[in-house]
């Protein structure tokens, strides 16, 4: 099940920091690293701090954006120093996101993704994940390092792995659950259905991303989602202007 927990990098800045994330990850038994646009890949600096787990880094994946990274996974766990105004479901500890993860495992691959060193993930990158990771740290000086971060999430996920719990726990009786990409399929076509009905006429109320908070706290299934579709094209055939 650890090969099915990704770990995505997006515009990584220091290749030193790839290298030290590609260790923190092999220490604790995870191999699928993925980089969004890192700044500086391949390069030394990268090599010499992975140390020993190189391997992970000639099998690496470099994409152009976030969606080709995550595109396949049924959750998306977006680390931020910091909440954002987007109310996502959000886990305050990494071991309880661990064990929740560990549950979605059997459906697909989820994946933890860590932004930019100096300030982390945009908004519209939050976005796109299902949930959101914070990490409790000194309210003084709360700064981790991108390559500490992602030693700590691993090593939550290697912990889970090991109890008996955690390899006994069947999955939830709710899924399967879509891929990201098919819920952005649904969030399109949302759009469409609430466009054409003139639902969207106040754009400053933000309403499309409440309504995507509201989704990835429901989680619903892939049957959930094909009804919700099913009443989305009910609704368009009734539309006038259609």
């Amino acid at each position: 099940m650890l090969n099915r927990i990704r770990i995505v990098l997006v515009q990584t800045y220091h290749p030193g920091n790839i290298g030290a994330s590609a260790r923190a990850m092999k220490t604790m038994g995870l191999s699928d690293l993925v980089l969004v646009a890192p700044r500086q890949f391949p390069d030394e600096e990268a090599t010499r701090l992975a140390a020993g787990a190189t391997d992970l880094l000639d099998d690496c994946r470099v994409v152009d954006s976030l969606s080709e990274a995550i595109g396949d996974c049924v959750q998306v766990i977006g680390a931020s120093a910091r909440l954002r105004s987007l109310p996502l479901p959000c886990y305050h500890a990494p071991n309880r996101m661990a064990a929740e993860l560990w549950q979605r495992l059997p459906e697909g691959p989820v994946a933890i993704v860590f932004g930019r060193e100096r300030y982390g993930l945009t908004n519209e990158e939050i976005s796109h994940c299902t949930h959101q990771l914070n990490i409790p740290a000194n309210p003084d000086y709360g700064v981790l390092n991108l390559s500490q971060a992602v030693q700590i999430v691993a090593y939550e996920t290697f912990r889970q792995s090991r109890t008996e719990e955690a390899a006994q726990q069947p999955p939830r009786a709710n899924g399967p659950y879509p891929t990201v990409e098919q819920l952005e399929y649904f969030y399109d076509h949302l759009h469409r259905a609430l466009d054409s009905a003139g639902f969207l006429t106040q754009p400053h109320a933000k309403t499309e991303a409440h309504l995507r908070a509201l989704f990835a706290r429901a989680e619903p299934s892939r049957k959930e989602l094909s009804i919700l579709r099913g009443v989305l094209n009910a609704l368009e055939s009734r539309n006038p202007s259609e």
